[in-house]
């Protein structure tokens, strides 16, 4: 009677071990679905604006560049992605296509749309709200919360070497790394100084407030390897959008994090 009760249990406890299995693989695939179809519906809706936006205007041409960039660079990654984590990397990616075409329509004097979902890079970076300009070693750069003639190149926000960059209209896109002209990674850091640190110009300095306090943030890493997500290696707002995944892990490489070129 005694090994019946063992051998009882035993198939129960093996039972429930199987369906206990069965229900978390069934699990893990409905999420499976659930990110792969979002991330694909996200990459559809940027295909249709970069197909279907056209302009002369620098601002829009260059918006438009960088969207379909981000589409060609999403559609890769679908097609790599198996997991759950991958899925949403190639969905921030589309999304930050999308902000591009947003910015196209802006320049274009349409209307922009509706509301996009927050990127995860641009995570306190906030964005400019009037105009700036600044002379560094020579050179002067504009930004501004408008397109225009002078400042063409959008940024959706972001961070470069530790500092936060607003959301807005740049006059170059001096956080690439590879411009060369003294808009290199010294450059680059000296521009950020003198267009948003109150040490080089006004203290308003025309920010959408939450800014100050990843300024803040920014400054207590400075010295750290950036985590803008851009061409830096790092990470993607100090997540998993960086260099662990875009940068040589699960996609190898790319300019996935932003920057127009």
């Amino acid at each position: 009677m005694e090994i019946l009760l063992v051998v009882i249990l035993a198939a129960l406890l093996v039972g429930a071990f199987v369906w206990w299995r069965r229900e978390r693989a069934a699990r893990e695939a409905r999420s499976l679905a659930d990110v792969r179809a979002d991330a694909q519906r996200w990459y559809e809706r940027l295909g249709g604006q970069v197909m279907n936006l056209h302009g002369d205007h620098p601002a829009v041409r260059q918006a438009l560049v960088d969207a379909g960039e981000r589409y060609n660079a999403a559609g890769s990654q679908l097609e790599q992605a198996r997991t759950v984590h991958q899925y949403r990397l190639a969905r921030e990616t589309a999304l930050e296509g999308l902000t591009y075409a947003r910015a196209a329509r802006v320049a274009l004097g349409i209307d922009p749309g509706p509301e996009l979902p927050p990127l995860a890079a641009a995570q306190g970076a906030g964005e400019l709200t009037r105009e700036r300009q600044v002379d560094v070693r020579g050179q002067t750069f504009k930004a501004g919360p408008q397109p225009g003639r002078d400042t063409p190149y959008y940024y959706p926000g972001g961070r470069y070497q530790g500092r936060p960059v607003p959301a807005g209209w740049y006059s170059t896109p001096w956080w690439k790394t590879a411009l060369g002209a003294g808009a290199g990674v010294v450059g680059g850091l000296l521009i950020a100084d003198a267009l948003f640190s109150p040490a080089f110009a006004d203290p308003g300095y025309g920010y959408v407030a939450g800014y100050e306090e990843g300024f803040g943030d920014g400054a207590d890493h400075g010295d750290q390897p950036g985590d803008f997500g851009g061409d830096q290696p790092g990470d993607f707002g100090g997540g998993d959008f960086g260099g662990g995944d875009f940068g040589g892990g699960d996609f190898g490489g790319g300019d996935f994090g932003g920057g127009g070129d």
